[in-house]
């Protein structure tokens, strides 16, 4: 069973021409199928079109939200109702073409988790969007540890097991194979048809660029820290406990041999209160955070880990037995 996950946000010009092309691919494909357009609230005709459409095929489902949340939750919300073994989402201005679904498949078919597209030739303006693209991904590569050259298309295939792994907040759909790679997920970039949008602007601007970093900086915290936050605060709180105790200490003791520490060394004594102060709070903040995590795992019977298969000795049968 394939599903196909499409958010759509006012894009009434595109809907049909997508449906087309998309169904004529999926029907080539000779494989069960269900495609599910997700309308993010638009407001537009996009949601009339889409329940016309469903009039008149049965593999179609719409999920319209109740106001327009963004991307990755209309994304979390076709995963969560798809029913496919595998997933492929993709966006619904037609800068995806249906045609190249085929070889995100293949990838799935040759053992990989997921196949993630790679505009390999892109059609955007060079300085809003070419540039600040490829730094991103260059800093998501460094931070996730994946040697990725697209972290930013939503075109890509999942098994869908991976995606039940996966919980999607903020602007992290775009992050997802870094997000499976805490679980062992195989990822393969496959390149992909990048074209101008035949309708419309995009919904994007430069100003997105920096929200990206805040998630990179989030994704590389998730990624290292997630299971142990104590070593990521306890490390800060060393530091600074360290540095303060050390300040603090020596002007105690110029205290003890009668010197004016206030007057002579104020400025340093605030500055080494607040190491010593800011390194409690750094290990408050790892305890803290220990005890949200294991109560994370625990309480909702999660793992830290994911098996891929279990193979065993067969038995051979017993002689003479029916």
């Amino acid at each position: 069973m394939l599903s196909i996950v499409i958010p759509i946000h006012n894009e009434e010009r595109s809907i049909l021409p997508l449906y087309d092309r998309l169904t004529a691919v999926l029907d080539a494909l000779a494989r069960p199928y269900e495609i599910l357009f997700v309308d993010d609230a638009s407001t537009d005709r996009s949601f009339e079109l889409l329940a016309n459409l469903v009039e008149t095929d049965g593999n179609l489902k719409v999920i319209r939200l109740r106001r327009n949340f963004g991307q990755t939750a209309a994304l979390s919300a076709g995963f969560h109702e798809s029913k496919g073994d595998v997933v492929v989402a993709m966006d619904g201005d037609l800068q995806h073409a249906p045609e190249d679904i085929p070889a995100l498949l293949k990838k799935i078919g040759e053992g990989y988790d997921i196949a993630s597209g790679w505009r390999k030739h892109r059609v955007d303006n060079a300085i809003s969007r070419k540039l600040p693209s490829r730094v991103a991904n260059w800093l998501m590569a460094k931070a996730s540890g994946m040697a990725l050259r697209d972290f930013g298309t939503t075109f890509k295939a999942y098994r869908a097991e991976i995606l039940k792994d996966v919980n999607l907040y903020g602007e992290l759909h775009r992050f997802i194979p870094a997000l499976a790679s805490f679980y062992g997920a195989r990822v393969a970039e496959v390149p992909i048809q990048n074209v101008q949008r035949a309708n419309g602007g995009s919904h994007y601007g430069i100003g997105r660029t920096f929200r990206v970093l805040f998630d990179i900086v989030t994704i590389k915290f998730l990624l290292k820290y997630f299971t142990r936050p104590m070593h990521f605060f306890g490390t800060l709180g060393l530091i600074g406990t360290g540095f303060g105790g050390a300040i603090m200490t020596w002007l105690l003791v110029e205290k003890i041999l009668g010197y004016d520490i206030v007057a002579e060394h104020g400025p340093l004594m605030i500055a080494g209160a607040l190491l010593l102060l800011g390194g409690m709070m750094m290990f408050s903040t790892g305890l803290i955070g220990e005890m949200m995590m294991r109560t994370y795992f625990e309480s909702q019977d999660r793992r830290i880990y994911a098996v891929r298969e279990i193979l065993t000795r067969k038995q051979r049968g017993v002689p003479g037995g029916r």
